[in-house]
């Protein structure tokens, strides 16, 4: 029987890490489905996957979170699942609180539900987070809205929005995104999570990657968006 919840897992160059991610899934969560979204990984990504048997998207090319995110929405789509998580291939994510988060999708109705790590814990003032805190002003200046968490990428979407995500080009699971969803009317909740520390591989944000983000968000946010065609 088909999972009400279809778990996404965007994975680049994420040799060291895949195995353990899936496995770890299927061992005490297999009442969920999955997918890997290979993003044209140039290590063994795409092999480990094959050889593991894993339900597997493999992409010749790298297309960018943007792209396998979206990729993996237009499988959710086509497979009619009610709720797509978007669960990264790092291990950062915690698989104990899948459960509960499409439980407060559920309960809240809500459009999309952030695994947030600073609904109930105060947010550090660490350079990482200072952009957070940020993005956080922008997106509470632009909608009105307080989003504690914007740049968690453990987050469930529902039917209309896996509908939303799957069929518009450039609506990549970031802040700005979700931004300009809330202007919409999308219902945004948070739920407290805690995150893992990555075992293995390395961040694609370093220091001045990290800085140009912000600053790409930012800009995204109060001026881009508004440019936007309303869904």
């Amino acid at each position: 029987m088909q999972s009400k919840l279809l778990l996404i897992i965007p994975a680049y160059n994420e040799q060291e890490n895949i195995e353990r991610v899936v496995e770890e899934l299927k061992a005490k969560y297999p009442q969920f489905d999955y997918i890997v979204v290979n993003d044209g990984s140039k290590d063994n990504t795409a092999e480990i996957c094959r050889a593991k048997g894993y339900h597997l998207m493999d992409y010749p090319i790298n297309l960018g979170l943007a792209g396998a995110f979206q990729g993996g929405m237009k499988y959710a789509e086509k497979k009619d699942y009610a709720y797509a998580m978007q669960y990264d291939g790092d291990g950062q994510h915690d698989p104990k609180y899948i459960e509960e988060l499409l439980e407060a999708a559920e309960t809240s109705q809500s459009d999309i539900v952030i695994g947030s790590r600073f609904v109930t814990d105060k947010k550090p003032w660490t350079a990482r987070m200072i952009g957070s805190r940020i993005i956080s002003g922008c997106i509470r200046v632009t909608t009105g809205k307080k989003i504690c968490d914007p740049t968690s990428g453990m987050r469930v979407f529902s039917r209309s929005m896996i509908k939303v995500l799957a069929k518009q080009v450039n609506y990549g699971p970031e802040p700005d995104t979700l931004a300009f969803l809330l202007r919409c009317g999308a219902k945004v909740t948070e739920h407290q999570v805690s995150m893992k520390e990555r075992i293995a591989g390395e961040s694609y944000l370093k220091f001045w990657s990290s800085v140009k983000y912000m600053a790409r968000m930012c800009l995204s946010i109060l001026i881009v968006q508004w440019f936007r065609k309303r869904v």
